[in-house]
C-alpha cells in the first residue's frame, strides 16, 4: 500500500479507492494509536458532507472505532471546522470529517484532527498508515467495545461560536449566500439571520448527488449574478464542506482569497493587530504589493493550507490564506472557515461602513495566467536547465513588474506554469513559451 495521505487527508473515489473497508481499518488505527498514547478508551468526533457516500463511509468508520475499543460521537453532516472547533470542545481525543470538499459527488475523503483541533502531523499520520497495515491480534469484547455516543445538539456551540465572532452589528445587511449545497446549508444561513442579515440562501438543497453541481466557491459566476438579481449588498459562495468563501459585490465582481485576506489584513493592520500575513507562492503579486504599501510584511509558503497554518503557528502570526478562499484566522479557529470568514468580511463593512467593492480597492491585481502542461514528467523538473533558464530570463525581462512561478502539481501528473505581468496578453506571452520549452524538456517516455 502507498502512502495514504495527502496534504489534506485522504481523498479518492468513494466504494473503491475510498472504501468502506479503509474507513472501517482507519477508525481502528487512529484508536490504536491514541491507545498507544495512553488513552485508555478514546473518543471520537465524527462529521460529514452531504454527499451520499458519507453515510456509508461514517458507519464503516463508526465501526472501526467501535470496534477497537472508542466511542464514536456522530455529529452527521457539519462542516469541516465545525469537527475542529467540537473536538477539543468536547472533551474528545481526535476527530474526523468525511468530505472531498469542492470535489466531485463521486469522490470522498477522510481527514483527522488531534484532541487540540489542529490537523495531525505527518508524524501522526504515518504512525496510522503503519498500524492500518499491521495486524491487530487483540480485539476488545464484551463492555469493552466502544459504543455510538448521542450527539443531540452537540453542533450548537460551533454556531454560538460562529456569531460570537462578529465585531459589528450586521443587522439590515442584504445577503446572498450560495452553500453550494453542502455542508453550510444547515449553518451558514442560520449563522447569518442570527447576526440579523437579511439572508437569501441558494443551493441549500442537499440530496446526497447535487453537492458542488454548478454552484459554490468553484463557480464564483453563479454567486455574482445571484447578488445582482437579488439586489443584495454582497453574496458569499462557499464549497462542499465549508471551510472556503469567496464573494461578490453589486456589479458582479468577483472578490477571491487574495482580496478578501488583503481586506481582512488592512483592518487588523488599522487595528495594530498585524505585523505579519502568512499565504502561498499562489497569490497575486498584487497582494505583496498591498501588503508593502500597508508596512505588512508578506509570509509565503508552499501551496496548501497545512502549510499556512504551520508557519502562522511557529511565528504566532494571526492571519493567513489562500487564493482559493481558505482563510484561517488563528484567533478563532484552528483551521479554514468559511462561515467564519464570512461574519468577519460583513464586520468590517458593517464597521467601516464601506461596501465589499469598496474595499476590495485595497489591492490591485496583476493579470495571472496559469498554464498545465501534461504528458511530461514531472520528477525531473528540478534538474530541467533549459526550463530554469528561460524562466530567468524571462523574469528579467519583466523587471519586477510581474513574476513567474513553475512547479509540478502535486495531486496530477503535470507541470503547472503560472506567470503575472501588467497585461495579460504579455502574461500569456510569456506562460505560452514557458510551457513549450517545459513540454519539450520534460516529455514522458511513451511506449
Amino acid at each position: 500500500m502507498g502512502q495514504l495521505f495527502g496534504t489534506d487527508g485522504i481523498r479518492g473515489i468513494a466504494n473503491t479507492e475510498l472504501s468502506p473497508e479503509l474507513a472501517l481499518g482507519l477508525g481502528r488505527a487512529v484508536v490504536r494509536t491514541l491507545r498507544e498514547e495512553g488513552v485508555t478508551r478514546p473518543r471520537l468526533v465524527v462529521g460529514r458532507d452531504p454527499r451520499a457516500s458519507g453515510e456509508m463511509l461514517e458507519a464503516a468508520l463508526v465501526a472501526g472505532v467501535c470496534s477497537a475499543g472508542g466511542d464514536a460521537l456522530p455529529l452527521g453532516v457539519v462542516p469541516t471546522p465545525g469537527v475542529a472547533f467540537l473536538t477539543p470542545r468536547l472533551g474528545a481525543d481526535s476527530g474526523a470529517m468525511l468530505s472531498a470538499s469542492h470535489n466531485p459527488v463521486a469522490d470522498n475523503g477522510i481527514k483527522f484532527f488531534g484532541r487540540d483541533g489542529y490537523k495531525l502531523t505527518d508524524a501522526e499520520e504515518q504512525r496510522v498508515e503503519e498500524l492500518l497495515q499491521r495486524t491487530d491480534e487483540s480485539r476488545p469484547t464484551g463492555s469493552s467495545i466502544g459504543r455510538r455516543l448521542p450527539a443531540d445538539a452537540a453542533t450548537r456551540p460551533y454556531l454560538d461560536h460562529l456569531v460570537a465572532v462578529a465585531s459589528a452589528d450586521l443587522a439590515g445587511i442584504r445577503v446572498v449566500v450560495d452553500c453550494a449545497n453542502g455542508a453550510a446549508s444547515g449553518v451558514a444561513p442560520l449563522v447569518l439571520r442570527e447576526l440579523g442579515c437579511h439572508v437569501t440562501a441558494i443551493h441549500a438543497a442537499p440530496n446526497g448527488a447535487n453537492i458542488n453541481e454548478a454552484c459554490g466557491s468553484t463557480y464564483p459566476q453563479v454567486i455574482a449574478a445571484a447578488v445582482v438579481e437579488h439586489g443584495a449588498d454582497v453574496g458569499l459562495a462557499h464549497d462542499g464542506d465549508a471551510d472556503r468563501l469567496i464573494a461578490a459585490d453589486l456589479v458582479e465582481r468577483i472578490v477571491d482569497g487574495d482580496v478578501l485576506l488583503a481586506i481582512l489584513a488592512r483592518r487588523l493592520r488599522e487595528r495594530k493587530d498585524l505585523d505579519a500575513v502568512v499565504t502561498t507562492v499562489m497569490t497575486n503579486l498584487g497582494f505583496v504589493h498591498a501588503m508593502r504599501e500597508l508596512g505588512i510584511e508578506v509570509v509565503q509558503t508552499k501551496v496548501g493550507d497545512r502549510y499556512v497554518l504551520e508557519a502562522m503557528r511557529t511565528h504566532g502570526h494571526p492571519l493567513g490564506g489562500e487564493q482559493s478562499g481558505h482563510l484561517i484566522f488563528a484567533d478563532y479557529a484552528t483551521t479554514g472557515d468559511g462561515v467564519l470568514t464570512a461574519v468577519r468580511l460583513l464586520s468590517v463593512m458593517a464597521e467601516t461602513g464601506s461596501s465589499l467593492a469598496e474595499l476590495a480597492t485595497v489591492m490591485r491585481r496583476l493579470p495571472q495566467v496559469l498554464v498545465n502542461v501534461g504528458g511530461v514528467d514531472r520528477e525531473r523538473l528540478s534538474g530541467a536547465r533549459g526550463l530554469w533558464g528561460a524562466v530567468e530570463k524571462e523574469e528579467a525581462a519583466l523587471a519586477g513588474r510581474g513574476r513567474v512561478l513553475v512547479r509540478a502539481s502535486g495531486t496530477e501528473p503535470v507541470v503547472r506554469v503560472m506567470v503575472e505581468a501588467d497585461t495579460e496578453a504579455r502574461a500569456g506571452e510569456v506562460a505560452d513559451r514557458l510551457a513549450a520549452v517545459a513540454a519539450g524538456e520534460l516529455r514522458a517516455a511513451t511506449g
